[in-house]
């Protein structure tokens, strides 16, 4: 490996070197685009080579043999120091940060490469999919004060436990509940807080009232993700797209690893989820709905994902969906953009209990009280199971890595974004 990772570094730092001199990505004629795409292309497919050769090595140095478990930006971080050239460093990232989205070098895709052939490896990615099923530290931080209070306001998102029931609203009220970096962090904490405290039986996730102009004083669910933080550069691949799925999506469906002193029991703490949608569940809002045990829906209510028409991929929507609503109803939605209003009939693939507005807060009340069973938690575990082994997800996520980055960078999505400036930027799409 010696030899290759050398050969890697000067690769990558011709490369770099090269793209420094070059006018931003933007202002570049026709010829330096090309000698630009060509330089990089050929240090990616060195990167892919040394990765698909050395995964298992890699990774094993960075984890001192998987004894150390760094979550996705610190194993990140600590490849681009040990192994220079395999992915961009701290430094390199913070400048594109800077920059709107179509302004941007695409660096982030040498991330996808790096994690595809982590999660595809059947050593690294198993303990690294076991790895982000772990408690944050800010929850840890925050566990103590909200066992004894019993609240916790993160933000964007609000935690409150009553009757044994964790609640957790979210209160971005100003762009309908749309997410970005910072309300990924604080969803993930809030998860795990509520799967953390012994005090909570259920929990139940539903959108707060909203401030924004078009729907003042209502509840709205989610619009997905924040169109405005993409055109602007702030929506990231590994803080984002990728912790999104592999951090509190995936530890509402599978549970958070917690060190019980008993590990022949399990180490996995898990509870019931229930969701509420009010108004829509757009994009990454519909996505959640196929991690909960339960779901209701406004009457007035509709879902959609609309990733096509903005030309990404909407997370693990295309494993999770086909499975609840087939393949040709899955097409329809994720392919063509078909909205699914909670009144049709087609909805009930997809929503367990359709209610008038006004009813709807009895009906969640006695959602809750139906999964507080003491073998509920038991049978979702094998359900899930079931439905959705770990390493089906695991190589569903090795794929969707490389494919997420592909598209954040592709042409159609840096036009798109780039026409988005004008417009608002939480209207539903």
């Amino acid at each position: 490996m010696t030899y290759a990772r050398a050969a890697l570094a000067e690769s990558a730092g011709d490369t770099d070197e090269l793209l420094d001199a070059l006018p931003g990505p933007q202002e570049r004629s026709p010829r330096q685009r090309d000698r630009a795409a060509a330089a990089l292309d050929a240090t990616r497919t060195l990167r892919a080579a040394f990765m698909d050769a050395h995964t298992d090595a890699v990774y094993d140095e960075l984890t001192a043999g998987r004894t150390r478990r760094p979550r996705l930006a610190e194993l990140a971080e600590a490849a681009a120091t040990a192994f220079p050239g395999l992915v961009p460093t701290a430094d390199r990232l913070k400048a594109e940060r800077a920059l709107p989205q179509a302004g941007k070098e695409g660096h982030e895709i040498d991330q996808g490469i790096f994690f595809s052939r982590v999660l595809r490896s059947s050593q690294a990615g198993p303990h690294l999919i076991d790895t982000l099923l772990t408690p944050t530290p800010r929850a840890l931080a925050l566990l103590a004060e909200f066992s004894r209070t019993g609240t916790a306001d993160l933000g964007s998102v609000r935690l409150d436990r009553d009757a044994g029931v964790a609640r957790l609203t979210m209160c971005r009220d100003d762009c309908l509940n749309a997410e970005d970096n910072q309300q990924i962090d604080d969803m993930e904490t809030a998860v795990d807080l509520a799967l953390l405290d012994t005090g909570t039986e259920v929990c139940l996730l539903r959108g707060g009232e909203m401030t924004h102009p078009r729907y003042r004083g209502r509840r709205v669910f989610s619009a997905g993700i924040n169109l405005k933080s993409l055109h602007g550069g702030g929506i990231s691949l590994v803080d984002f797209l990728l912790r999104r799925e592999l951090g509190y999506l995936h530890k509402i469906l599978r549970g958070i690893r917690v060190e019980d002193g008993a590990g022949w029991r399990g180490t996995m703490a898990e509870k019931p989820w229930v969701a509420v949608v009010d108004t829509f569940a757009i994009g990454g809002g519909a996505q959640l709905l196929f991690v909960f045990d339960h779901v209701l829906a406004a009457s007035d209510a509709f879902l959609s994902l609309p990733a096509a028409k903005e030309g990404i991929i909407p997370g693990a929507s295309a494993l999770r969906l086909s499975r609840a609503a087939g393949t040709r109803l899955s097409r329809q939605v994720i392919l063509e953009g078909r909205r699914i209003r909670a009144a049709e009939p087609a909805a009930r693939l997809l929503v367990d209990e359709v209610h008038e507005s006004d009813e709807l807060d009895l009906a969640v009340e006695r959602s809750v009280e139906r999964l507080r069973g003491p073998a509920v938690v038991a049978n979702r575990r094998m359900l899930n199971l079931a439905e959705e082994p770990v390493d089906v997800f695991r190589l569903y996520m090795a794929e969707f890595a490389l494919q997420q980055a592909l598209r954040l960078y592709s042409s159609d999505v840096l036009d798109k974004v780039g026409r988005f400036s004008a417009a608002r930027p939480a209207s539903p799409r």
